[in-house]
């Protein structure tokens, strides 16, 4: 239910209330019996039970979704300062590699298709990204194994991976 709603219900049930009031003061001065006031009574008290029930449930709300909003903007944070984390982290690494690619004398292409290669991309999509042959990207994939002294994309891969992805005793 909208706020908006919970204002009106609340408004209306406030107005029942007033009315009801009403005519209990006059319905008393002019001696109506004692059930038919009872009876009027209870309609009031159960209205302003319902006024009661809806500014506690509209106060809950609120209250839910502050605390919501807090968690979130918490977890938006910590996701952005674990972003920031690993982009340093990731930087380094790319940077590590440009230089290991750097002693092997690679070309600036063929620096290209290797980070491409370790990206786990094909030649047909090396050749698409590269605005290329896919034989041009072959051809510098073996280049670049042939300079490296590696024997394939695993070695290239391994060369790189291998002593980050050691696994974790205890």
């Amino acid at each position: 239910m909208k706020r908006s709603e919970r204002w009106v219900i609340a408004g209306v049930l406030a107005l029942i209330i007033v009315m009801v009031g009403a005519d209990l003061f006059t319905d008393t001065g002019q001696g109506v019996s004692t059930w038919h006031v009872m009876t009027e009574g209870i309609a009031g008290v159960a209205a302003a039970l319902g006024i009661v029930y809806l500014l506690r449930g509209t106060y809950s709300l609120q209250h839910r979704l502050t605390e919501e909003v807090a968690r979130s903007t918490a977890l938006q944070a910590e996701a952005e300062r674990w972003r920031a984390d690993a982009r340093r982290h990731v930087d380094g690494l790319s940077r590590a590699i440009d230089q290991q690619l750097t002693r092997w004398n690679l070309t600036v292409a063929e620096k290209e298709v290797a980070f491409l290669l370790l990206k786990g991309l094909g030649f047909k999509e090396i050749a698409g990204v590269r605005d290329t042959s896919e034989k041009t990207a072959r051809a510098q994939s073996t280049a670049i194994y042939a300079k490296a002294g590696l024997s394939g994309r695993t070695e290239l891969a391994a060369f790189f991976l291998e002593d980050l992805l050691v696994p974790r005793v205890g």
